[in-house]
């Protein structure tokens, strides 16, 4: 399955396969984004660069994000709104 991640390091947006920490450009730690590769994927490309500007700010990418809890096998998301 593929999931979003985002490095603040490079200001990335990355689709990889499975739960990934690190990122595979500069291996700094990454946020596991709670959008999915299908609502992403469904953006036009001012959507997707109004979504990475909100991944900028520290405080909105705390609602964007998810967390997966690998002891439970399953992710605590936040608000999962894009707009």
């Amino acid at each position: 399955m593929m999931y979003m991640h985002f490095c603040k390091h490079c200001n990335r947006i990355h689709i990889l396969n499975g739960h990934k920490i690190s990122c595979p450009g500069c291996d700094a730690p990454l946020v596991e984004l709670a959008i999915s590769f299908h609502e992403f994927s469904d953006m036009n490309a001012d959507q997707r660069a109004d979504y990475q500007l909100r991944l900028g700010d520290e405080r909105q990418l705390a609602e964007l994000k998810c967390v997966y809890r690998a002891g439970h096998y399953r992710k605590d998301c936040g608000n999962t709104r894009i707009s």
